[in-house]
């Protein structure tokens, strides 16, 4: 059970177009978001964040965002966000089911990851996740073949997926009805073998 429960429609005026605004036309909003509507004020000003992070905007491609995102979910432990991108954006991203596992309960040395590229953002995940800091090697290679602006996107949107994965997690939401969950990722390494 949550520990703070998701508002349930009818919505006020007020809070029903916040959450719109949230989400892709004709889609409902998503648990993670009713709870944030409780703090309307707060739900207002991450909007803004959470909607350049998730944009055309940021200079990370489709790719190189979700890596980051889902692998910061699953590091954290964090079924529920993750679940909510998988569901959301891994086909879109191109990212497989071997890759998905990977992310979830992999390295980046398993075989479904041959691109150098995806490599460093998932240890970079890794050190920032373990550290809270990327070591001199490995921020040289990401330096390498990250622009300074995409590296400071990926500092950030990792970053913001802790926030996003603490929070969830805190509150106790289960995940989506519709989403994916760790063990299914489990599943799909075993079915990849």
């Amino acid at each position: 059970m949550a520990r703070i429960e998701p508002l349930e429609p009818p919505y006020d005026a007020e809070t029903g177009d916040q959450l719109q605004a949230m989400m892709p036309a004709g889609v409902p909003p998503i648990a993670l978001f009713r709870a944030f509507a409780k703090n309307l004020t707060m739900t207002r000003a991450l909007h803004g964040w959470g909607s350049f992070e998730l944009s055309k905007q940021i200079s990370l491609s489709l790719r190189d965002r979700e890596i980051v995102i889902d692998r910061t979910c699953a590091r954290c432990g964090c079924e529920y966000e993750w679940g909510v991108h998988v569901e959301f954006f891994a086909a879109k991203a191109r990212l497989d089911k071997a890759q998905l596992a990977s992310l979830t309960h992999g390295s980046p040395g398993d075989a479904c990851w041959t691109e150098p590229r995806d490599q460093l953002l998932i240890r970079a995940v890794d050190a920032l996740h373990e550290s809270s800091d990327v070591p001199e090697p490995l921020w040289e290679q990401l330096a390498g073949e990250f622009s300074e602006a995409e590296l400071l996107d990926l500092l950030l949107l990792c970053g913001w997926y802790h926030a996003i994965s603490f929070t969830a997690r805190a509150i106790r939401l289960e995940p989506e009805s519709w989403a994916p969950d760790f063990a299914a990722a489990r599943a799909w390494s075993v079915d990849q073998s």
